[in-house]
């Protein structure tokens, strides 16, 4: 198991992307733009090494009133090794009331169910 990737949200996006650019010398990717939740945008900040991984994203709905999603860190990854490992968590998950979003391939490559600890705290898993 590995950390894959943490994330936070950002009001600016391209501002974000430069300051990780500028300031940690990160490779960032091109925008994603979700086709199942319009108005999501992320962009993968690499870090030196290619190892580790920041996910900036942004949304419409982070200049609106103040929800469950506003400017900060979000989750964090944690990349399993394999669809089936994933399964099996979520799974383990699901019986105990933890499954936030089940098992899916995501548009932008990634296959991942997303958990909640006791407290809310999401962490997604990965293949």
């Amino acid at each position: 198991m590995k950390l894959a990737h943490v994330a936070l949200w950002t009001c600016d996006l391209d501002a974000a992307a430069a300051f990780w650019q500028r300031h940690f010398g990160a490779t960032v990717g091109a925008p994603y733009r979700s086709q199942r939740r319009p108005g999501f945008v992320s962009r993968f900040a690499v870090l030196p090494g290619d190892t580790v991984r920041v996910e900036l994203m942004t949304g419409p709905w982070l200049h609106g009133p103040a929800g469950d999603e506003r400017p900060g860190w979000d989750h964090l990854a944690l990349s399993l090794g394999s669809t089936e490992a994933v399964d099996a968590l979520a799974e383990r998950c699901r019986a105990e009331g933890a499954l936030v979003s089940p098992p899916r391939h995501t548009g932008d490559g990634f296959y991942e169910a997303v958990l909640a600890m006791p407290d809310g705290t999401r962490i997604e898993i990965t293949a």
